[in-house]
């Protein structure tokens, strides 16, 4: 059976001495986000991961959920007793606003625990993970007295949420969405159409659940342009407060699919379904985007997470799995055989699994820094800078880490050989789990034409500027201090490379789209070895520090080194290929005609 341990060390190194959350102690959230108490939530929320969650991984995903005739869905045995858990901790207010009766502190720490939870099981964190999306886009777009009725139960954790955008026809172009709104005379709609691939769509984990929904408005103009959004109960709220008649809408089916099998993926119909209006009309997507953007953080964040806790379990099988001699001779002659860890195959493996884990889990909590910040910090400046990298940095995120953490399961697996294949052993799970954050909440490839088409040109370019300024300060100020001149020297190569990816759509796309096309997903790979490589260098630097002034366990700030100048020597020289691929354009792509393929 597989193990995890939550990374709560690693996690507080990232947070207290890399990103320096002590220079932030004078903001709202963060004045009461105090080491001790950092430590203390992400301590106890990895006792809840390792000792509740874990447990249920396997099982929840045998068992997976079931649907009545009626449609009522019932999750995992244990699910609904975890989220009782989970509820009456408190964790679903924990970054939430005081004024709907969260605590009020900042999101980096909701960010690291997710990591937690997901590595834990990934299918039973979907369902509170949906539900804070939903609740950040309550909280950013929906009038006072939707926010009144709604939030306070959903923050309390004692009612979900979901997203509902797909259609049967409709998956990324979102402009065909068919789903009709019809007013009813009143302040609400009628809804009616079919949703698909709803994640937590129907469950029994929450006393409500709260849809929020995609529609046109009869009348709307055609396009994006005419797509409002809508907030539809499972159960109508009365006056008091309190679910009571069924809303016309129920799951009709449950998606047969590769993985995630503890989460209810429902096909979810609407039957003229009461609905209320989120924002304006026809501004449906501006308020939806912003729980895309939780999610799409959060979706980032599972990636890392399936690659951390397969390779938690291949380290372990490596350790003690005995198959073959060591090349430069036996190292545990009273056996049989040498642990496969001897091998430097192997060691490649693990070595480039933990290089990106740990570089990963510092870009997460340096982008989940400035989503706070955008939000919290009292200088417009710093608040107009910190959105700008949340903008640029969240495609990078959520792109970046499937592609690599769905890689590394699968290499995480292979260190297994024939064992990895069978179920018992927990690897294939990770493998069946990861592959779909590479698609849902904005295939990867719809992430790179984001980010060099929309999030590269905005403002001037000003987001992708203050990136290459803030590196090349780090590479200047640090230039001369021999032991961190692995780190520059290899951060300083990558960002010339990045540079020069940049300079080429400038010069090649404008004229010729299909040249950025071609591009973008190697421009977002290039993006992330560049960024994962920044936090390395910081790492790096924090480490030394403290190694120098002999805080803490030396074997840990060795350790860090080592990966980290594993990154630098055998993933960043890829930015080079990456360049090269990109500056190749379109024309071989684009030049046979569809009936050749």
């Amino acid at each position: 059976m597989p193990t995890y341990k939550a990374p709560v060390d690693d996690t507080l190194f990232i947070l207290n001495d890399v990103l320096n959350l002590g220079q932030h102690a004078h903001l709202e959230g963060f004045a009461e986000a105090s080491p001790d108490l950092v430590e203390a939530i992400l301590s106890e929320g990895a006792r809840f991961a390792e000792g509740v969650l874990q447990p249920l991984n396997t099982t929840g995903d045998e068992e997976g959920c079931s649907r009545a005739d009626d449609g009522a869905v019932t999750a995992p045995a244990g699910f609904k007793d975890a989220y009782d858990t989970y509820r009456e901790g408190g964790w679903m207010g924990l970054d939430v606003s005081t004024d709907h009766g969260g605590q009020g502190l900042p999101s980096f720490l909701n960010t690291a625990l997710s990591e937690f939870v997901s590595s834990a099981n990934m299918a039973w964190a979907m369902y509170p993970g949906l539900t804070k999306g939903a609740i950040a886009a309550l909280d950013h777009h929906a009038s006072d007295e939707l926010k009144a009725k709604y939030l306070p139960s959903m923050v309390a954790g004692d009612w979900t949420g979901t997203m509902n955008l797909t259609e049967p026809h409709c998956g990324t172009d979102l402009g065909l969405i068919k789903t009709k709104a019809q007013p009813n005379g009143d302040d609400s709609y009628a809804i009616s159409g079919t949703k698909i691939f709803i994640s937590a769509g129907d469950h029994d984990l929450s006393d409500n659940i709260i849809h929020l929904v995609l529609a046109r408005i009869e009348g709307a103009p055609e396009g994006v342009q005419g797509i409002s959004l809508f907030v539809v109960p499972k159960f109508l709220v009365g006056d008091d407060g309190v679910p009571g008649e069924r809303n016309g809408v129920g799951c009709g089916a449950l998606e047969k699919k590769m993985g995630i099998h503890g989460n209810a993926t429902c096909v979810m119909n609407y039957d003229g379904a009461t609905g209320w209006l989120v924002g304006e009309e026809n501004k449906g997507l501006r308020a939806m985007f912003t729980m895309m953007n939780e999610a799409r953080l959060g979706v980032g964040v599972q990636g890392l997470s399936q690659s951390e806790v397969a390779y938690q379990n291949a380290v372990v099988y490596a350790k003690e799995r005995l198959q073959g001699r060591a090349l430069t001779g036996a190292k545990e002659e009273d056996k049989a055989a040498d642990p496969i860890i001897v091998h430097p195959d192997v060691r490649r493996t693990l070595m480039t699994i933990k290089a990106w884990n740990e570089g990963g889990r510092a870009l997460v909590m340096w982008t989940a820094l400035h989503g706070d910040l955008s939000r919290l910090s009292n200088d417009e400046a710093e608040r107009q800078a910190s959105d700008d990298y949340m903008g640029l940095l969240t495609p990078v995120v959520k792109g970046v880490l499937t592609d690599v953490g769905f890689d590394n399961a699968v290499n995480a697996q292979q260190m297994f050989g024939g064992h990895g294949y069978i179920r018992e052993w927990g690897m294939e799970q990770f493998v069946r789990d990861a592959r779909i954050a590479m698609i849902y909440e904005g295939a990867n490839g719809i992430q790179a034409l984001d980010l060099v088409g929309r999030k590269l040109p905005r403002d001037g370019g000003r987001a992708i500027m203050a990136f290459f300024k803030e590196v090349g300060e780090f590479i200047e100020a640090n230039g001369a201090d021999e032991t961190l001149a692995p780190f520059i020297g290899g951060l300083k190569a990558g960002a010339e490379d990045l540079q020069k990816a940049t300079m080429w759509f400038m010069q090649n796309a404008m004229a010729k789209p299909d040249n950025a096309g071609a591009g973008s997903v190697d421009y977002m790979h290039l993006f992330g070895l560049v960024a994962v490589g920044y936090m390395w260098a910081r790492m790096a630097k924090a480490a030394q520090e403290k190694l120098a002034a002999g805080e803490g366990n030396s074997d840990v700030w060795k350790t860090k080194l080592v990966t980290g100048r594993f990154f630098m020597e055998r993933m960043m020289p890829e930015t080079r290929l990456r360049l090269k691929r990109i500056s190749t354009g379109s024309d071989t792509m684009m030049e046979l005609d569809a009936e050749l393929f």
